[in-house]
């Protein structure tokens, strides 16, 4: 039997607020434990939340850009339950009125051509605190610095039906929240988390199959496993007669395989009621159409102009837009040099090789865009070679130097004088004899190699376009 796989996904993203949502308590990443959170976090008797408004502005900053319906009034609901890293024994959320509605994200698929994901709600709520399992022989430690952290939860349709859709759908929503600033989107810290829902149906089914929910997937690669590995699991045990439970799993990386965790609750479970400490949050217009003139540029947009603007292939304009850091970067250097698809190649070649060799980020990148604009310029103006430039950027990368000085220090300076190409080439001739005859009998590939020898005699000093053109003339008169 054919199957096809249906998967919805939901996503929790931190927002970059500099405190909690209902405290004034910091979020700053990577404090010692249970040093950052007060007595509102410790659930303390008396101790009332506030709304934080610029995690408010954030989520609505979200809905706009995907096109969401913002609702004018949200109310915020608590969800019970025990957990030894929740004091409160409750999370407060949003359930049947959350800040953000219905929108959509559009995906590109891999064969070429775009998809639109709809977005069923994005809603607010608070972190839990961690359990920490690894340090201790005889039991757990709890951490509450988390706790109360703010997260904007997205929750899609189902309307994904792969896993590379689901990856797809993952990377855009990433690409979103950094242009608009509201998350760092790192996974590793916890900065944006995803739970994947995964049913399969017969091919041509209305009838969604029985879900399972996998938890808190934290990178690209294992999402794509994770919900690939279940995929197949849920197809084996159907075909061999088996049922599919309701439940939540883990994925472990180590095996590449999920597991059950628990019986998936249902919102019943958790006796969703309003909070009685929060007041309705109310929306009026004046405060959306401002936060509208806020937007940036988002992805496709810059995307597109880039295309359009700079004679970008759109493969290209991808690669350059998918973080607005590294789209930032490729304008600064495509200004300054003035070659915009030069640019371009070192950017998303030459730069990125870079970065992904030392696990950099674009904001830490060692070459500055003034840098590289004027290796580029020195490209173009004759003063050194292509092959020539990877060495300077390589010694840019590693050093202080600057790029004029690099190229004067160690000699790197193109040879232009048509006289001493001319003796490098009587030399090749001279040296590759049977090669140079070839060449006069018709056999044209043959000049590569002979180009090639000039080059490597000249230590990639002579420009490549006089050592053509003269090989050839000499080879031909």
């Amino acid at each position: 039997m054919e199957w096809e796989t249906v998967i919805g996904l939901e996503v929790h993203v931190q927002l970059s607020t500099r405190s909690k949502l209902f405290s004034g308590t910091s979020t700053a990443f990577g404090a010692e434990p249970n040093t950052q959170a007060n007595i509102y976090d410790l659930a303390m008797p008396g101790t009332l939340p506030v709304l934080n408004g610029e995690a408010l502005r954030m989520a609505v900053r979200f809905g706009l850009a995907i096109g969401a319906e913002i609702s004018r009034q949200s109310i915020f609901d608590r969800k019970n339950y025990f957990y030894p890293d929740l004091p409160k024994g409750y999370q407060t959320s949003q359930l049947d009125y959350p800040t953000v509605g219905r929108g959509s994200i559009v995906i590109p698929l891999d064969g070429g051509g775009e998809k639109r994901i709809g977005v069923t709600r994005a809603h607010m709520e608070e972190d839990a605190g961690k359990s920490l399992h690894e340090a201790f022989t005889d039991g757990s430690g709890i951490d509450l610095n988390r706790a109360g952290t703010p997260l904007l939860e997205i929750v899609s349709e189902p309307d994904l039906r792969s896993a590379k859709e689901a990856v797809a759908y993952l990377k855009k929503l990433h690409s979103i929240v950094r242009y608009l600033d509201i998350s760092d989107g790192d996974m590793s810290q916890g900065s944006m988390r995803c739970d994947a829902n995964v049913s399969i149906r017969p091919m041509g089914a209305s009838e969604f199959g029985t879900r399972t929910e996998i938890k808190n997937i934290n990178s690209f690669r294992f999402v794509e496993k994770a919900i690939n590995f279940e995929a197949r699991r849920q197809r084996e045990l159907l075909e061999d007669g088996g049922e599919i439970t309701q439940e939540t799993r883990l994925y472990d990386s180590t095996r590449d395989e999920t597991r059950p965790m628990r019986g998936k609750e249902v919102a019943n479970d958790y006796r969703y009621f309003p909070e009685p400490d929060l007041l309705p949050v109310v929306i009026d217009d004046k405060l959306i159409e401002q936060i509208r003139t806020e937007l940036p540029e988002l992805p496709d947009a810059r995307r597109q102009r880039f295309a359009a603007e700079y004679g970008l292939s759109p493969y290209d304009a991808d690669v350059l837009t998918a973080n607005r850091e590294m789209a930032d970067y490729f304008e600064r250097v495509a200004t300054a040099c003035g070659d915009a698809k030069l640019a371009a190649n070192w950017v998303s070649v030459e730069l990125q090789a870079l970065l992904n060799r030392e696990n950099l980020e674009i904001a830490d990148s060692p070459i500055s865009t003034a840098n590289l604009a004027t290796l580029i310029q020195r490209i173009k103006d004759g003063t050194i070679s292509g092959k020539i430039a990877k060495t300077v950027f390589e010694q840019l990368a590693s050093g202080d130097a600057g790029v004029d000085e690099i190229i004067e220090q160690q000699g790197l300076r193109q040879v232009t004088d048509a006289g001493e190409i001319e003796k490098l080439i009587d030399q090749v001739i001279a040296e590759n004899a049977p090669q140079a005859q070839q060449f006069r009998n018709g056999k044209q590939q043959v000049l590569g190699y002979l180009v090639g020898q000039a080059m490597k005699l000249s230590k990639g000093k002579a420009n490549p376009a006089q050592v053509n053109q003269l090989l050839r003339d000499k080879l031909e008169s």
